[in-house]
Order: structure tokens, then C-alpha cells, then sequence
């Protein structure tokens, strides 16, 4: 966003899944289009002339306004959830609603980005997401990626059980969100390259997609990431295949945007004079659209270290536990340049209803 989110009571600053102000406890609701809050009466406001109703999904903490002819009274949000735990499911909903919370994010920073949406339901190969629980199913529910449909095990969103699964696979960052960002690259790869040269040029950089996933899969399990491979990939993951290392690749562009963009809104940045190796200060900017690659991985050189100073003061890892190496560098000026040029036809954009950012604070 552009600044802050604030309630509109009492101007004090709230975080982008507030339904109730911390301060003057007030009720208030998310307006997409306005990128702002808006207290509510009676579960509705009016805004130019318009009346909209808290999303029908409040009562688990969806707290996006529906304009008052939206189908089933469900903000887009929680529309492109196409499967979800049945309503008789409380211990499941539960976790749902974390999981809701970071999807939300996820959707605002696409939108903000430029990146076309169009839901599953209005065209094949639409974007939806399935949100099941493996606790509750009893059975192994897969995260991935089919045909536009993002799955999610639901049961990742406990702490101990995700954070076990971190440390049993050897990865230094897991989150539910960080699922998410990774598992809409593949979506976008397939939205984002549309022509033979894009993805001649991919493959020059990532390697051919058209190789056997499933065996690359038991290589990758069977005997891990080859050895040197944080000379050429971001993560151990992405070495499996070249699908998994652009959807690893795009998923830290969207960890990189989305948190300098958050340090642009709050007003941080650095002085020249406290990093000794600039001769300008480090100033986030809430876009990069219009500047390089080489200017989005420089402030976010400076920017991680600080974050990741701040973090160790406190005991915690580092934030951005990563090292951007040249060939990683270069993939990631790929994705730039694939989410800076995508166009927005007049219909997806009427279909959206999503033209800002989240506050990822």
C-alpha cells in the first residue's frame, strides 16, 4: 500500500487482518479498490455511493468488504478458494483462516505487481486454490500446483508440525505464505511466457521443463542437491527440476518486492553514512516496475542485512536467510523482467477488483 493502513476512528496504525481496532475498538473492514479501511455499521458501509457488506467469511476472519451485488456475499478472496474443510469442521476452519490470511496477502501483491488474475471459475486453467486438512481428511493432502489450482495442507499451519518438517527436510525458511508465493510461480509461468523466445530464453536459464518430473523427483529424494549447488540455485529445492527452480525463483522475487515494499510504506531506509559502502542512502521504493533488476537486488542487499541485524538482536535467524549468487541474480532479472512487462487486458482488469498492495507487517 501506499501508506500505512489506519482505522478510520482513530488513525491508529493496524495490521491488514485487523477486524477490530486494537486502540479504540472500533469495527472496521477492508476496502480493495481503496486500499482502505472503512468502519462498519451493522455489517455494511457505504462508499461513493456504493453499499458494501463485511465478506460472509468474517465470522473467520475475512475481513474484505463485498460490494452489495457480489455473489454468496464472499469477497474475491474467498471466491478463488474452491475447496475448503466442510462447515462442520470448526478444528479445521480454524486453520483455514490463517491460511485465508496469508492467501489475502498474496493476492493484494499480485494485483499490485500488475499480474493478471483471472479466477478458476470464469475461464480453465483460472487461478483457485483447495485448502483441505490432512488431520482431518485422514489422508495425505499435497501441496502443489494443477492447472491453475494451488493446494494447500491445511495442518501446515501449526507451528510445531511445519517447523518439524522445516528441520527434517533441511530448509532454512517455511511458511504458509512462503507455500503460497512458491506455488503460484508455476501458475505464472505458464500465464507469464507466451511465446517460443520467452521460453527458449527460460529454458537457457532454468533448464527444460519438458524433463521427467517424476524422476527427477526420486533423484532429488534419493540423493539430494548436488554438490556446489548454491552456486547456480537459490534453494536446495530448486534444484530438483526447472519447474521447481523458477517457482523457487519467483517466489523470492514476491519475498523481495513484498518486503521492501512494506519498508517503503513505513518510511525506513538507510544512511549512506551508517553503511560505509554507498555513497547514497538505501531508500526502498514502493515499485520497481520502472527500475532494474540491478537497482531492486541492490537496496535489497542493504535492506536484508538490516533486517537480518534486527532479527539476531532478538535471538531469531536471520530474516532472509539466502545468498543471491550471480546465476540466481540473473534468473531473478528474468522473472523482472516476464512480471514487469505482463499486460493487463481491460477484462482481467474489470475482473480483479484487487489494484493495490498488502501491508506485510
Amino acid at each position: 500500500m501506499s501508506s500505512q493502513p489506519r482505522c478510520p476512528y482513530c488513525r491508529h496504525f493496524v495490521y491488514l487482518d485487523t477486524l477490530t481496532c486494537p486502540e479504540c475498538d472500533g469495527t472496521i473492514a477492508f476496502h480493495v479498490i481503496s486500499r482502505q479501511f472503512f468502519g462498519v455499521h451493522n455489517g455494511r458501509v457505504v462508499i461513493d455511493g456504493e453499499t458494501w457488506h463485511t465478506c460472509s467469511n468474517r465470522g473467520w476472519q475475512c475481513n474484505w468488504l463485498v460490494r452489495d451485488d457480489a455473489p454468496a456475499g464472499r469477497c474475491i478472496a474467498c471466491r478463488l478458494t474452491r475447496r475448503r474443510p466442510p462447515s462442520d469442521d470448526t478444528v479445521a476452519l480454524e486453520k483455514l483462516a490463517k491460511t485465508e490470511e496469508a492467501k489475502r496477502r498474496l493476492l493484494l501483491q499480485l494485483a499490485d505487481l500488475g499480474l493478471p488474475i483471472v479466477p478458476w471459475d470464469v475461464r480453465p486453467g483460472g487461478l483457485g486454490f483447495d485448502f483441505l486438512s490432512s488431520l482431518s481428511q485422514g489422508e495425505r493432502i499435497m501441496i502443489g500446483h494443477a492447472n491453475g489450482i494451488i493446494s494447500l495442507d491445511l495442518a501446515e499451519s501449526l507451528d510445531d508440525r511445519r517447523e518439524a518438517l522445516r528441520i527434517r527436510l533441511g530448509e532454512p525458511y517455511r511458511t504458509m505464505l512462503g507455500h503460497l508465493r512458491h506455488e503460484v510461480g508455476h501458475y505464472f509461468q505458464n500465464v507469464l511466457l507466451t511465446d517460443d523466445a520467452a521460453w527458449t530464453r527460460c529454458r537457457a536459464l532454468f533448464g527444460d521443463e519438458r524433463a521427467s518430473y517424476q524422476e527427477a523427483l526420486t533423484r532429488h529424494y534419493a540423493s539430494g542437491a548436488p554438490a556446489g549447488w548454491r552456486d547456480e540455485y537459490i534453494s536446495e529445492y530448486a534444484t530438483m527440476h526447472p519447474w521447481e527452480d523458477f517457482a523457487e525463483t519467483f517466489a523470492h522475487y514476491l519475498h523481495i518486492t513484498g518486503t521492501l515494499q512494506t519498508a517503503a510504506a513505513i518510511g525506513i531506509h538507510l544512511d549512506a553514512a551508517t553503511t560505509n559502502a554507498r555513497d547514497t542512502d538505501v531508500i526502498p521504493r514502493e515499485s520497481y516496475r520502472d527500475e532494474s533488476v540491478h537497482q531492486l537486488l541492490g537496496d535489497w542487499e542493504w535492506m536484508s542485512q538490516a533486517f537480518n541485524r534486527i532479527n539476531r538482536a532478538m535471538g531469531f535467524g536471520d530474516l532472509y536467510p539466502f545468498d543471491i549468487v550471480p546465476t540466481v541474480r540473473t534468473k531473478l532479472g528474468f522473472v523482472h523482467e516476464m512480471v514487469t512487462r505482463a499486460p493487463l487486458t481491460t477484462a482481467q482488469q474489470a475482473s480483479l477488483a484487487l489494484q493495490g498492495s498488502a501491508d506485510r507487517t
